[in-house]
């Protein structure tokens, strides 16, 4: 006997051998290349950046996203010869507003730190190169 029951957020489905037997009676639609809504991954075919792309994991949306998309915006179309080096306030930006929510963004263990202070310090001394190079 098949039945269902629901456990707070969660939906219990049991189904019995007889109710696998029958074929199902689903149509599926062929996939439209011209749907919206379709998954593109994170470069749209126009290279526009994909914000509903489940490969950033939400990073879009929330309290801090418009400081990731702004970091991560500038990183994509930065044309720098080391990529990125001209977005140093964007992602300095993201990082402080993060720092603002603990809970929704945990921060990085003791190990982790140190190699972000060490990126960090590789991106502001390329930045400090970058304008020493434009200035002369």
């Amino acid at each position: 006997m098949s039945y269902c029951r629901q456990e707070g957020k969660d939906r219990i489905i049991f189904a019995t051998k007889e109710d696998h037997e029958t074929p199902s009676s689903a149509e599926l639609v062929a996939d439209d290349p011209d749907d919206p809504y379709e998954e593109q991954g994170l470069i749209l075919p126009s290279g526009d950046i994909n914000w509903n792309c489940p490969c950033l994991g939400g990073m879009a949306s929330g309290p801090c996203g418009e400081q990731f998309k702004s970091a991560f915006s500038c990183f994509h179309y930065s044309t720098e010869e080391i990529k990125g080096s001209d977005c140093v306030d964007q992602f300095r930006a993201m990082q402080e507003c993060m720092q603002k929510y603990p809970d929704l963004y945990p921060q990085e263990d003791e190990n982790d730190e140190k190699s972000s202070k060490d990126l960090e310090a590789a991106s502001v001394g390329a930045s400090a190169a970058k304008e020493e190079k434009g200035s002369s």
